[in-house]
């Protein structure tokens, strides 16, 4: 136990905001490949929860004494999540500018404090047949979205090498819902990442028709080659645009999602050590660049198709700024309303808000337009 706790001080002391927690986990057992797997996820933990409680620790005290402080918390915690006052929560949770930009509850609060939830998605129409495969899964919510609470390397898992089942929260998994792409039609995925959700959406278009998937990064594209041919998924034109007006093709689509970057505020019960390197300045000058990327991408659709803007935020800046913005210089796209896959009684909206406490994923935002004609 020492030297994992050892470990795990070293993790926090290491990371900065040029040195995300996750990072450091990363390259440390990459680096040192002494841990088991049992070890690995006390360590992960211990750090994670660090940052989780980073705002009700004794300043006074040294590293280790900290993180055995946010253990005690955290048990605590698990105990009784009422234990600690809404005043407490609001003070001490995240910084004091995101009460500026946030709704902030104390449900949302005490969310952020709970570890969070392992989403898989599996091949369509096979939720309840991959839960039954592997041990301590649970379908949830969506048709192909499972819950796992189990301790297995599911990289390692056959289901997992054979393309059964892709590591995505349930909250993404709602935004190629919302999506609702056809067989045949032509999309752009205008920020893919690693593919996440273009992989769904071609799953969504059962392979057939043509996505477009474009990012900055060269090795997010190569990453996305891997997961597509696991995936089976062959219906995607891989190209790097850096999200300026110069547009990667001169095709016009019948949808395009534009998953932004953003601040991340929506992953913070995921990724705690963010809550403390995000500044409000990041949020400004995000919400500019997605500004830039919505207009860009808008001159490539066709009349009748659709616009989907998507944030892993909740910051009045990225979400609803962008787009009261987004309609003043585009009037030719109309609102959209769309059902929220999560939240299936509530009445269709061309703005949808899923918040970590109601989805047990990740928050997001999602918003909906349909060009004239």
């Amino acid at each position: 136990m020492n030297h994992v706790l050892e470990t795990a001080c070293k993790i926090v002391r290491k990371a900065d905001r040029e040195h995300p927690a996750d990072s450091v986990l990363r390259e440390t057992f990459k680096r040192l490949r002494v841990f088991n797997p049992e070890e690995t996820r006390e360590i992960s933990n211990a750090v994670f929860t660090y940052f989780r409680w980073r705002g009700f620790l004794t300043a006074e005290y040294d590293t280790r004494a900290q993180v055995e402080e946010a253990l005690d918390f955290a048990a605590q915690f698990e105990g009784d999540p009422y234990s600690i006052a809404d005043e407490l929560l609001r003070a001490q949770t995240v910084p004091e500018w995101v009460a500026e930009e946030v709704e902030v509850s104390p449900e949302w609060l005490r969310t952020l404090q709970r570890p969070p939830n392992l989403w898989l998605r599996a091949r369509r129409g096979q939720g309840n047949t991959l839960s039954q495969k592997l041990v301590n899964a649970e379908p949830r919510l969506l048709p192909d979205a499972v819950i796992y609470s189990g301790t297995e390397d599911l990289f390692r898992t056959p289901e997992f090498h054979t393309g059964e089942f892709e590591l995505q929260d349930v909250s993404s998994q709602a935004v190629g819902i919302v999506c609702d792409p056809k067989p045949g039609e032509t999309w752009w995925d205008a920020c893919t990442g690693e593919g996440g959700k273009l992989l769904h959406l071609s799953e969504l278009m059962e392979n057939k028709g043509l996505i477009w998937a474009s990012d900055r990064a060269e090795w997010r594209l190569k990453h996305l080659k891997r997961r597509a041919a696991r995936a089976k998924a062959f219906n995607y034109r891989p190209v790097l645009w850096n999200g300026g007006a110069k547009l990667p093709t001169k095709t016009k689509f019948d949808g395009v999602l534009v998953d932004a970057p953003c601040s991340g505020v929506g992953t913070w019960q995921r990724n705690p050590h963010a809550r403390w390197t995000t500044t409000i300045e990041d949020v400004k000058e995000l919400g500019e660049i997605q500004k830039q990327l919505l207009a860009h991408a808008a001159v490539s659709i066709k009349p009748g198709g659709k616009l989907i803007y998507a944030v892993c935020t909740l910051t009045k800046s990225e979400t609803t700024a962008v787009a009261e913005a987004f309609e003043k210089q585009f009037p030719e796209f109309k609102p959209l309303p769309v059902a929220n896959p999560l939240k299936l009684d509530a009445p269709a909206s061309p703005q949808i808000w899923i918040w970590p406490q109601d989805s047990g994923g990740n928050g997001m935002f999602v918003a909906a337009w349909r060009k004239a004609g």
